[in-house]
């Protein structure tokens, strides 16, 4: 399974070699067959140049993800940490790309070093983010033993990830409060509040336990303005 991992690593951490180098190359080889009058074997050469800047041009998009898919599927848990972070000339989206090098601690406590950028860095779960944890913050990856370079970012098990992830859950909790705030007596935005920290409170209860508390406050003191029944109250 290790070289499975190496495999995985290598296509996609060099996705525009295998896109822009490849091909030519084997069109280049292809060409000289046909001089030699080697024709079935220059055609295969041409075939397989095209194939390959095909699977080159899906790889650029898709390699991050069938690698992420792969290390979480097969992968054993460790930890990392980002040492170095550096911006580099290529660009993203208008963004700047990032370089990183990181350190990672295997399950059966070896170091190993190990580095990728914005582009081809591994995550998971898979979304229309790029979500690195900063510099110095120890998170959760996985990797296949006997390969630990290549590893996938488990960005919801990281302090940082977490952080976001209590934020997006308490998100409706803070805008019914903002609501309610701008007109007090409004009943329907009362009664959102209430249904809003509710649902906070039964969904996300394990989140974080200062938000918890104070949410449970303020729910108990929204229940006694209104005269709720205790029972009634969560």
């Amino acid at each position: 399974m290790a070289y499975v991992s190496m495999l995985f690593y290598w296509v996609s951490h060099h996705p525009f070699l295998i896109m822009l180098g490849f091909p030519p190359a084997l069109v280049a080889i292809g060409t000289l067959l046909g001089v030699l009058k080697l024709s079935r074997a220059a055609v295969l050469s041409f075939a397989l140049a095209g194939a390959t800047f095909v699977f080159g041009s899906v790889n650029i998009f898709l390699g991050g993800m069938a690698n992420a898919a792969f290390l979480n599927a097969f992968g054993v848990e460790g930890r990392a940490v980002i040492v170095d972070a550096r911006e580099t000339s290529s660009r993203l989206n208008e963004q700047p790309v990032w370089a990183y090098d990181a350190v990672v601690r295997t399950a059966d406590g070896q170091d190993a070093d190990t580095s990728f950028n914005t582009m081809t860095a591994s995550l998971w779960p898979i979304r229309n983010q790029i979500l690195i944890p900063p510099r110095g913050e120890n998170f959760v990856v996985k990797y296949v033993p006997g390969f630990p370079r290549n590893i996938v970012i488990m960005t919801d098990l990281s302090p940082s990830g977490q952080r976001r992830l209590l934020a997006q859950n308490r998100a409706p909790v803070d805008r019914a409060e903002r609501r309610l705030a701008a007109s007090p007596d409004n009943t329907r935005f009362r009664e959102d509040y209430r249904r809003a920290l509710s649902d906070f409170l039964r969904d996300h209860r394990e989140a974080d336990p200062r938000v918890t508390a104070e949410f449970e406050r303020r729910l108990a003191a929204l229940n006694a303005e209104d005269g709720t029944p205790a029972s009634l109250q969560s």
